[in-house]
């Protein structure tokens, strides 16, 4: 089984929308079985909210299910998950502050460096929805590459 989890800062935006979009990619080439695909957040202002309005309504516009609630991040997350992908420089130094870990840690725009950015801005704060799930979108494309290459599937 490949562990996989999404941080962002509050886990409404960013990270439940790579989640969703990851697990729909991993769906859709027939690989679910091998894949435990989760996310969470650095703070816990939102533990057990539904993710934000504007991530529900970009995923049913694409036809992505998702019905994940927000958590925080835990230390057992450092050993438990095979990846831990963050979506931005903060999120990643927060993830690393928190101790040793077995995981991969990275942020999700490593694996799209043709993307040019480098961080999923934040939506919540800015609205842009659209422009997180492109970005979401490229990097996830190049995680499942990757994990498919590192793992013979």
């Amino acid at each position: 089984m490949i562990r996989v989890l999404f941080v962002c800062l509050g886990n409404i935006c960013r990270s439940p929308m790579a989640e969703a979009v990851f697990m729909h990619k991993v769906r859709k080439a027939g690989l679910e079985e091998h894949f435990q695909i989760d996310s969470a957040g650095t703070g816990g202002w939102y533990e057990g909210s539904p993710a934000h309005y504007g991530t529900r309504k970009l995923l049913s516009e694409k036809s992505i299910p998702y019905d994940g609630r927000a958590r925080q991040i835990r230390s057992s997350d450092l050993r438990e998950f095979d990846y831990i992908i963050t979506m931005d420089n903060m999120n990643l130094e927060d993830v690393r502050k928190m101790g040793p870990s077995t995981a991969k840690i990275a942020n999700l725009l490593s694996y799209s460096p043709q993307s040019g950015a480098t961080e999923v801005p934040d939506p919540y704060y800015t609205g842009q929805f659209e422009l997180a799930y492109e970005l979401i979108d490229e990097g996830t494309d190049g995680l499942l590459r990757v994990i498919r290459r590192e793992h013979n599937l």
